[in-house]
């Protein structure tokens, strides 16, 4: 078996958060979040990594993450541009977002080619989660059959504002279906999504997506193989704005009977900095299990 690569979409610019939010620091050694990711990964057992960014952002992604990560890793590099398109297609003029997971994922083929995992670089997501995916990955599978590490809404929503996330159907822990509910707003201990307009409630038990997937190498053929329809079909409709979102790939799979994803539930409590304000709560999460020994005092020494 190959060994399990580690995929890190870490490309987005932080339109919401205001910056480069993949390098703020969130403890007083001057880590990103990033780090503890990178740690936890290393601790489960990845070996190597790919980091998908932009070009503009390649020098001080480098000399911040990359460099030091080399110590420890295998580091790849790949680039989310916005002219990476199949042939034919041309980017809409006025367009500057970046076109969503699922096309930052299908720029990795060529560059990884066994069984692979994919995070946010911007969310921390626990060591046991790592730990999880990286034991599905390490053992035999069929090159259709991928999973999702699925947490707790409850555990995963901001006090600061909405946030987007995959609503999760699960039978016997197998995925069933996937809806991207892209305005999620915390409610007490429960939560709820706004659609046009309405409010409609959410218990905090549901399982979610929080990008956190482990995938064979036939993922990358399938985002790819896939992309031209979507482009078809947005481009004259919403072209400036429109992004290929991997879970929704993942899920069309699903329905059609192409492929199965495990659900591998995860008790974790995710800690991210959607926006600005979410900052000073990461940091203090951090401290708080620093405190309790999960990690050490300081990352990496």
């Amino acid at each position: 078996m190959q060994q399990p690569t580690l995929v890190v979409m870490a490309a987005g610019m932080g339109s919401r958060f205001g910056g480069l939010k993949q390098l703020m620091p969130v403890d007083e050694q001057g880590h990103p979040i990033i780090d503890f990711s990178m740690f936890d990964a290393r601790r489960a057992g990845f070996q190597r990594v790919v980091f998908i960014i932009k070009k503009a952002i390649e020098q001080q992604f480098r000399e911040t993450i990359g460099q030091r990560m080399e110590r420890f890793f295998d580091v790849s590099y790949v680039f989310q541009e916005l002219d990476r398109l199949p042939a034919g297609y041309q980017v809409p003029e006025g367009r500057s977002k970046p076109w969503g997971t699922g096309h930052a994922v299908a720029c990795c083929r060529g560059v990884v080619d066994g069984p692979f995992a994919v995070i946010n670089a911007d969310d921390f997501y626990g060591a046991g989660a790592f730990r999880t995916i990286y034991a599905f990955l390490a053992g035999d599978h069929a090159r259709n059959e991928h999973a999702m590490v699925g947490y707790r809404l409850r555990n995963t929503v901001t006090e600061n504002g909405a946030v987007a996330r995959g609503i999760c159907t699960v039978e016997n822990g197998m995925l069933r279906d996937v809806e991207e509910r892209v305005k999620i707003e915390k409610r007490g201990d429960a939560a709820a999504y706004i659609e046009d307009g309405r409010e409609y409630p959410l218990t905090g038990d549901e399982t979610v997506s929080m990008n956190f997937w482990g995938f064979s190498p036939a993922m990358l053929d399938e985002l790819w193989a896939r992309f031209p329809a979507f482009l078809d079909e947005r481009l004259g409709k919403d072209g400036r704005t429109c992004e290929y979102y991997l879970p929704v790939v993942a899920n069309t799979l699903l329905q059609a009977g192409l492929a199965t994803v495990r659900v591998l539930e995860c008790g974790e409590v995710w800690h991210g900095v959607t926006y600005r304000e979410d900052l000073q709560s990461v940091k203090e999460a951090v401290a708080a299990l620093k405190q309790a020994g999960v990690y050490p005092a300081s990352l990496w020494e």
